[in-house]
């Protein structure tokens, strides 16, 4: 079924072994902007997995946007040695490793001291998502940053990389000569489009100057950045007709999506509402216009979706990032005829664009080994193998009974209700989240695979416990709602998972107080909107859905904006009474009434599940707790603490 993913391809002088790349992506596993053996960790489990092809995170060019402790740095020499170190170690598992080289141009977030850098670009256009002015580079500097691109594409080839990229695409630097909308210059880099075009044009044939023929060049371009004032894909496309006309390039590559807007961020990194494989289109237009193989990355997932965008030649190479992250074996388990064992990514960006916006090394929620390959890589057996009962089948015990079983023990898990999953299951139940059951697909699937013995509907006692006899307990039962204390008397106050279970049936005018500011309050907001239900979400953070990733949340709000929601921030909840509801504004303090109210859903704090504290008494057994039965977080915190206790013990 996936034999032509498997089939080799030649870019340029690189002969990669299969149509699978890995594309670049911030890891923050560089140091003072060099590689580090984290990095070189990374990138090894992904070609030990089988990945045909490894391109590097985006490597800054200039002192402008050094910023060293964020991104590598290819405007000095010291980044050669361990650039050399990293591909060696890829190429010896058969992936060749190419580097991009990119400058966000206006698009700066960052700062050296605190203080606000300068940002420089082709004019002082405003920037919509990060609310900067741009100084209009004058035309030395312009040259200025051409060699620094020249000189950082020889330091990758002296490195002995087998390529390079040219970062074109998402907003960035380059794109904003490119487009008219940023770029209103008169000198030669200006004016029409063979003006517009020449800074991008003057990189690319002198970096094919110093690299010379035997290093692959290559391009990475947006035809579609989901902003209105993006560049047209027509317009991307002619650029490309003429980047291949002159010569120097070896293939083109295709995202979605500008750093230059919120619309348009949200597809650089699309969460699990963006439909899969989203890309592919845009890709298939410009392979129809050139000669030169495609390549397109944009939340491809699943092998079978990867092998549709080459069979139906949409494609030649298939980029898979967070699916990689997720699972570093995808490839070698698809050609092996596994792909039924692929930890498939949900597209929940939490541990992965989650963790590299807040500067913290690159994870998974479902595999935290990712971003801790030289700490957590190895699984080493047990010294003797012990009976290990597993109490509560959320996402932590059953990270903990794989993770342990795997090691060698014997593994008894036991689910008091129907199914396992636990909180899960309430987050799939939602509105455009069915995906994210896959986190309790992919662990069902670990636990079988590993051998554990998995009890449904029941409950473990005194009795039972005699009767396992184990030598080690694992308490994971989760957490439990509760509401607040505040009074109400005249209008309904129901919890927010009550509502996803449908045990309830809201009135048709709701206002959720939502303490958490995470998924339940977006979620039943949706839920109840697309019902025909009124809804008010009041929320206690400054924007609904503060506590999750930035992305998810940004997109889940523009929904409910479509959906007529009223959303209103700094909300703290005081109470309810004959149908209105109280809040407390949390800065102002001024109180905030909500009249005509039939149904309060709240959205508060969960609390630790103290059912099984009785088993810790127990004198002489030996007794873990983990996840939200210790305190209620999240996903990302159970299973982490479920592998971490599953290779201890």
């Amino acid at each position: 079924m996936y034999e032509q993913l498997m089939q080799p391809l030649d870019l340029g002088p690189t002969r990669v072994r299969n149509r699978i790349f890995n594309p670049p992506h911030g890891t923050s596993l560089s140091h003072h902007g060099v590689v580090t053996d984290d990095l070189v960790a990374y990138h090894l489990s992904r070609a030990r997995g089988g990945t045909g092809l490894i391109i590097l995170e985006g490597m800054t060019v200039h002192p402008s946007y050094g910023f060293e402790d964020s991104f590598l740095y290819a405007g000095s020499d010291r980044i050669i040695e361990g650039l050399n170190r990293l591909a060696r170690s890829c190429r010896d598992e058969g992936t060749p490793v190419f580097g991009q080289l990119f400058h966000a141009g206006r698009g700066v977030r960052l700062s050296h001291d605190g203080s606000r850098p300068l940002s420089y670009s082709a004019s002082d256009v405003p920037d919509e998502r990060y609310r900067v002015v741009p100084v209009s580079m004058p035309n030395d500097m312009v040259w200025e940053f051409i060699e620094s691109y020249v000189d950082a594409a020889g330091r990758l080839a002296d490195a002995d990389l087998d390529g390079v990229e040219i970062l074109a695409s998402m907003g960035y630097l380059i794109p904003q000569f490119l487009n008219p909308e940023t770029n209103r210059r008169s000198d030669e880099f200006g004016g029409d489009a063979e003006g517009r075009m020449r800074f991008l044009r003057e990189i690319i044939s002198r970096s094919r100057a110093r690299i010379g023929s035997g290093k692959t060049l290559g391009v990475r371009v947006t035809l579609d950045e989901k902003t209105d004032r993006g560049l047209p894909a027509e317009a991307m496309i002619e650029i490309c007709q003429s980047l291949e006309a002159d010569g120097h390039v070896d293939y083109f590559s295709v995202i979605s999506g500008s750093s230059s807007a919120p619309d348009g961020w949200i597809h650089v990194f699309p969460p699990m509402s963006v439909a899969p494989g989203f890309v592919a289109d845009d890709a298939r237009r410009l392979k129809q216009a050139v000669s030169k193989p495609v390549l397109v990355a944009g939340r491809i997932n699943q092998p079978q979706l990867a092998a549709e965008v080459l069979e139906s030649g949409k494609a030649d190479m298939v980029g898979l990032a967070r699916a990689l992250i997720a699972d570093p074996e995808f490839v070698n388990k698809m050609a092996s005829g596994r792909a039924e064992d692929i930890r498939a990514c949900v597209g929940c960006n939490q541990a992965c664009v989650g963790h590299r916006l807040a500067h913290f090394p690159v994870s998974c929620i479902q595999n935290p080994v990712s971003g801790r390959e030289r700490t957590m890589g190895e699984l080493k057996p047990a010294q003797s193998s012990k009976k290990i009962l597993v109490i509560g089948g959320g996402p932590a015990g059953m990270k903990a009974a794989v993770v342990a079983a795997e090691r060698g023990h014997q593994v008894e898990l036991y689910e008091n209700s129907t199914r396992l999953g636990g909180q899960v299951n309430l987050a799939e139940a939602l509105p455009g989240r069915a995906e994210f059951g896959g986190v309790t697909t992919n662990l069902v699937h670990e636990l079988d695979l590993a051998g554990v013995k998995v009890t449904l509907n029941s409950q473990i006692d005194e009795s039972s416990l005699r009767d396992i006899e184990p030598d080690h307990v694992i308490i994971a039962i989760g957490a439990r709602t509760r509401l607040p204390e505040v009074e109400v008397d005249g209008v309904e106050m129901v919890d927010s998972w009550s509502v996803i279970r449908d045990d309830v049936k809201p009135g048709n005018s709701v206002v959720i107080a939502d303490w958490s500011c995470d998924w339940a309050g977006l979620g039943v907001a949706e839920k109840l909107a697309r019902a025909g239900h009124y809804v008010r979400l009041l929320s206690g953070g400054c924007v609904a859905g503060e506590s999750i990733q930035a992305i998810v949340r940004d997109h889940w709000i523009g929904v409910l904006h479509q959906l007529g929601v009223e959303m209103i921030p700094y909300a703290r909840f005081y109470g309810g009474v004959d149908g209105s509801a109280f809040f407390q504004h949390m800065t102002g303090g001024e109180a905030m009434v909500f009249e005509d109210v039939d149904t309060i859903v709240s959205c508060y704090a969960s609390q630790a599940n103290h059912d099984c504290d009785w088993i810790a008494e127990i004198d002489g057994l030996n007794v873990s707790l983990i996840g939200d039965a210790i305190s209620p977080r999240t996903v990302e915190e159970a299973v982490l603490e479920g592998l971490r206790l599953g290779r201890s013990i």
